[in-house]
């Protein structure tokens, strides 16, 4: 009778018994759980500089907006000597009728960012609903939701806000919030398509998910599966699409606003500011300058926050 020879064991990981797991050899499950799109989108969003760049100049206008006291105690309706240049008195100087410019862009900045928000809320609202509802239901209303979009993609924004509001105009004696909302349902009215046709093209890529199968097979409601799997799962173009068109928005209400037929005096906007400066451009350039400034960085800080939203949300840019 021989021996045999005393053999070794290993386990299943590679490593002989009582060796400590190296990184190597350590199982599969051990290495925590799995993090959401979400999740993975905000420890890329946190790691860039221009995402709280953007941020704070956000909630700088924001505040400016909300509560423009905090920045200033003149009256923007206050008239003091006309055309006087930037001074410790008047840190941005006074326009042609005498009014504080740094007070007016200031309070400038309520009916800019209203209409902004206003359309970016409503097209987001209306376009994801139009958006999900040919997606799923697909056949004749996915074929009729098209050609509609169609349509709208044939006038551009500009053009269709100055028809919109030269067609029912506003003028000294309109409230402050329904020309606000004139402005707000011309750039609504042409800017839902563009979010329609995003969702009905990111509902699309959802649907053929096996999730979605399942739940279809257990049961589940259109509405069920619409708010519990589909949008959570077709949002992030969306929101980061909204997200830049709030900017564009800004743009679009203070080009209709410089051309005299969006918002008018007595309403104070970038715009109308602009508007008001343009014949002294040439003598007195700061009347126009500083609400310009102020525009373009409120339109930079947006448009930066869709950019880095769009580079976090898209796996590939990774």
């Amino acid at each position: 009778m021989t021996d045999t020879p005393n053999k070794v064991t290993t386990d299943t990981l590679g490593h002989e018994p009582g060796e400590p797991a190296t990184d190597e050899t350590r199982a599969p499950d051990s290495t925590g759980p799995a993090r959401s799109l979400t999740s993975d989108a905000w420890r890329q969003l946190r790691r860039k500089p221009t995402f709280w760049f953007s941020m704070i100049l956000i909630a700088v206008f924001v505040l400016m907006a909300i509560f423009p006291g905090l920045f200033t105690n003149t009256n923007a309706r206050e008239v003091f000597d006309v055309r006087m240049k930037p001074s410790a008195e008047h840190w941005f100087g006074t326009d042609g009728q005498g009014y504080d410019i740094y007070a007016r862009t200031i309070e400038g900045a309520r009916a800019s960012i209203l209409v902004g928000i206003f359309t970016t809320i409503a097209t987001t609202l209306i376009g994801g609903a139009v958006g999900i509802l040919a997606a799923y239901r697909g056949g004749w209303i996915d074929a009729l939701v098209s050609r509609i979009t169609d349509v709208f993609f044939a006038i551009p924004i500009l053009l269709g806000g100055i028809l919109f509001m030269s067609a029912f105009p506003s003028d000294q004696s309109t409230p402050y919030l329904l020309v606000i909302f004139k402005v707000v349902m011309a750039l609504t009215i042409l800017g839902w398509p563009s979010l329609a046709r995003l969702m009905r093209g990111s509902v699309m890529q959802v649907l053929p998910q096996d999730y979605i199968q399942a739940a279809r097979a257990l049961g589940a409601g259109p509405w069920r599966i619409i708010v519990s799997h589909i949008l959570p799962n077709a949002m992030a173009p969306i929101l980061v699409v909204a997200t830049i068109n709030l900017g564009v928005y800004i743009v679009a209400e203070a080009t209709l606003s410089f051309l005299g037929i969006g918002l008018v005096p007595p309403a104070v906007s970038w715009g109308v500011s602009i508007n008001e400066g343009l014949t002294f451009l040439r003598t007195f350039p700061h009347i126009p300058f500083f609400p310009s400034v102020f525009l373009s960085l409120c339109v930079l800080a947006f448009i930066m926050l869709g950019d880095a939203a769009r580079d976090a949300f898209d796996p590939k840019s990774r």
